[in-house]
């Protein structure tokens, strides 16, 4: 069975409460709920994790890279400036879908620019918890052709 890990980082634990405006008024619980229930439907298993700390979140890919097929991940403001966290997903060797609550590119200069977008197959943004799963649906689906190849 596929395994796809999907990475929240820095206040993503604050979702439901933080800026709903901007974010939505889903809470991180709720959106990993939606995902594992498309798992569930792809018949692939995702695993969650979260942290506001870029170094913990290098230590958990380096962990558990060796045991997944891809990775998702919205890495919060380290999208705009964590180049060690990009270098880390390089290293992984995974394919990348980055994902984005808010349309980033319709937002504030500085949050325009992505560290991570030129080394991810795609990115999702604008469309709220649902870019998780549209993310979780586009990478099973990548991961299985690859494999039929």
């Amino acid at each position: 069975m596929a395994r796809f890990i999907v990475i929240n980082g820095p206040n993503l634990n604050l979702l439901g409460s933080r800026n709903p405006g901007i974010y939505g008024a889903s809470t991180l619980p709720e959106i990993e709920a939606q995902v594992s229930r498309k798992a569930e439907e792809l018949g692939v298993r995702v695993d969650f994790f979260q942290s506001n700390s870029e170094g913990a979140i290098i230590d958990y890919i380096q962990s558990e890279s060796g045991q997944a097929q891809g990775i998702i991940i919205n890495a919060g403001a380290l999208t705009h400036y964590g180049y060690s966290l990009r270098d880390a997903l390089v290293d992984s060797r995974l394919p990348v879908v980055e994902v984005h609550l808010s349309n980033i590119h319709a937002r504030e200069q500085w949050r325009r620019h992505s560290v991570i977008a030129d080394i991810a197959r795609g990115q999702i943004a604008g469309l709220g918890w649902r870019g998780y799963v549209a993310a979780l649906e586009i990478l099973a689906a990548l991961v299985k052709e690859e494999e039929s190849r």
